[in-house]
């Protein structure tokens, strides 16, 4: 179990769907770190009776090597006595629970919309990063609204914590959203269904560096 905090600041996120089976997971895992993936999310998504924590702390295992915090979705409580960093947040949880029961450092992050109140919950629970969803139609974006840019400048305004945009995102799209001034991407299938999870993980890479430089 770690005790000191990993920090995330941007870059490319990749979200991994654990139903997918660690057949599939670590190879397309080990694909996007050669990539060069800064954050890693494991996505509340899991088969009947699959055991979470054997694939948790194998997923923790390939990514710590390289010093790249992995987060749960949602389900807080696997931060007990496992490799992760940290959790991401799809609604406010009660976070002095949480953090009364973990009793350690950990990585949290919550998914905005346009509600601005969201952005200022973050903000006041001291929250690591925010990710707005989605920017773009998407099919693994799942219920999410589509948020204006205008909504990411306007929490830019208020925050200088990182922000993440996920949603349809590809590095073709990517500079659509120049004017948001975000620090990363969220990626799922753009990545997790990629024939090269390496060279697509370099496209969202390269992309976001051009847009940083505009």
């Amino acid at each position: 179990m770690e005790t000191t905090k990993r920090t995330i600041t941007g870059g490319i996120y990749l979200v991994i769907d654990p139903a997918k089976g660690e057949e599939i997971v670590m190879p397309v895992l080990q694909q996007a770190i050669a990539g060069g993936v800064e954050v890693i999310q494991i996505w509340n998504h899991w088969l009947p009776g699959q055991l979470k924590r054997p694939l948790i702390e194998k997923i923790g295992a390939c990514a710590q090597g390289h010093d790249i915090p992995v987060l749960i979705n949602e389900d807080w409580r696997l931060l007990q006595n496992t490799r992760l960093d940290g959790v991401h947040f799809d609604n406010e949880p009660d976070l002095a629970v949480i953090r009364k029961e973990l009793a350690r450092p950990f990585i949290a992050g919550i998914t905005c919309g346009n509600d601005l109140q969201k952005v200022r919950w973050a903000i006041d629970n001291g929250l690591d990063y925010i990710s707005f969803c989605s920017m773009f139609p998407s099919g693994s974006a799942g219920s999410c609204e589509l948020v204006a840019v205008s909504t990411v400048q306007e929490a830019r305004l208020l925050t200088s914590m990182p922000i993440f945009l996920a949603g349809g995102i590809t590095p073709h799209n990517l500079s659509a959203l120049a004017a948001t001034h975000m620090d990363g991407v969220a990626v799922i299938g753009g990545i997790m269904k990629a024939a090269d999870p390496q060279q697509s993980t370099q496209a969202y890479k390269q992309a976001l560096q051009q847009l940083k430089q505009l």
